[in-house]
């Protein structure tokens, strides 16, 4: 029986996705990949534009990848770069991932073999999750209905 290890076919992945990169303005190149709950890998790369803020990193395209694929629930994600040291995710890729797997593990990998691993959570403590719009939507609810409650009979004197 041949055994496959997820974490080497991952690194893989992620190097393989990170020399399809377009970044003709920063150069730095990365590559990620994703390991779906179903256990299909979704890859991505950074693709950068003109106009800087229009930028999409590994991360996040590999995240709306698996989405279009229909999956939504993840494992773990790797990512690759040719930086001298492993690069985590950025603030805003954290968050993406932070929306469908807080607890996610990864694991950051260089060109030259340099390795880090956090959790999402280790990496975003406090993420801005599904649960804030909640509170915000039931105060909403709260101060709408006392609005329309009819006054009391003490505050109409």
């Amino acid at each position: 029986m041949i055994r496959v290890d997820p974490e080497a076919t991952l690194r893989e992945a992620a190097l393989d996705a990170m020399q399809r990169a377009y970044v003709p303005y920063s150069g730095f190149r990365v590559g990620a990949a994703l390991l779906g709950a179903d256990g299909r890998i979704f890859v991505g790369c950074n693709v950068e534009n003109v106009a800087y803020g229009e930028a999409i990193c590994a991360e996040r395209s590999a995240v709306v990848a698996a989405v279009v694929a229909g999956v939504r629930e993840f494992e773990r994600i790797a990512i690759a770069t040719e930086a001298d040291h492993a690069a985590p995710p950025c603030g805003a890729c954290r968050q993406v991932l932070a929306e469908f797997a807080p607890a996610l593990p990864v694991v950051s990998y260089t060109a030259s073999g340099h390795t880090m691993r956090w959790t999402i959570a280790e990496l975003l403590p406090v993420p801005f999750t599904p649960n804030y719009l909640d509170e915000v939507a039931a105060h909403q609810t709260a101060e709408h209905r006392a609005h329309l409650s009819p006054p009391h009979s003490a505050d109409r004197a």
